[in-house]
């Protein structure tokens, strides 16, 4: 299926708007699995022309994506990748854990970005951070579409490695995605370390309920302790 190629025209509005020099794109993997880490690259890649064939990396095949990936590693002006893992993603929810993973990877930059071209709607980031949301910049900025591949690339060798111990998921096929393979594993062998145990999938796993984790939210922690949410009477 045919598609526009990325381009740089958010980043120059950013330099343009607000004297951004260092504009790095974020994107992130992961946040859909049932398993794994949520992973997030944050890449520079300066006014340059991209790589023939950068898009979303969900309009790579595998393979082009891990061929265009190595290709990235050494075209882009700088790049580094963050992670949460499953447990602090219990710990925290998705957002949080999204912020998580993006902060680590913008500070790992050898240089402070002026502005952040983020992948989506919703900007998970925020302050200090100077944001511009993008829908879909995965396939229109090509600082978001390089990070997206590096993203996949990395996210899908770090699932494969996990799965080496776990064979009956079949991590390196599903990057810890919710495939019937990995649903038929969880039903006989319920959760591994990897998983993403405060999840409602666990609801479904009669077996393996009982090892399901409750987030403790602020407000749910102070009624708990007795208190009231948000009230001081």
């Amino acid at each position: 299926m045919p598609y526009e190629p990325p381009t740089h025209t958010v980043e120059r509005s950013l330099r343009a708007t607000t004297g951004a020099k260092i504009v790095a794109g974020v994107d992130e993997v992961g946040r859909g699995a049932w398993a794994g880490p949520v992973s997030v690259c944050a890449a520079v890649t300066g006014l340059r022309r991209p790589p023939a064939g950068l898009t979303d990396s969900k309009l790579l095949t595998p393979k082009r994506r891990t061929g265009l990936a190595e290709v990235l590693g050494d075209w882009v002006t700088a790049y580094a990748l963050g992670h949460s893992s499953p447990e602090e993603i219990d710990a925290l929810g998705m957002t949080a854990a999204l912020r998580l993973a993006a902060v680590r990877a913008l500070e790992a930059l050898p240089v402070r970005p002026d502005a952040v071209i983020l992948d989506g709607k919703h900007d998970y980031l925020g302050a200090p951070w100077r944001v511009r949301t993008v829908i879909k910049g995965d396939q229109s900025c090509i600082a978001v579409a390089a990070a997206s591949v590096l993203a996949k690339v990395r996210r899908d060798a770090m699932m494969a490695e996990l799965g080496v111990d776990h064979v009956e998921f079949d991590f390196a096929g599903n990057a810890g995605y919710p495939s019937p393979t990995h649903r038929t594993a969880l039903e006989e062998y319920g959760p591994t370390p990897h998983h993403r145990v405060s999840w409602s999938y666990m609801d479904a796993l009669p077996r393996w309920r009982h090892l399901k984790k409750v987030r403790v939210t602020p407000e749910a922690a102070a009624l708990k302790a007795g208190g009231q949410l948000g009230f001081d009477f």
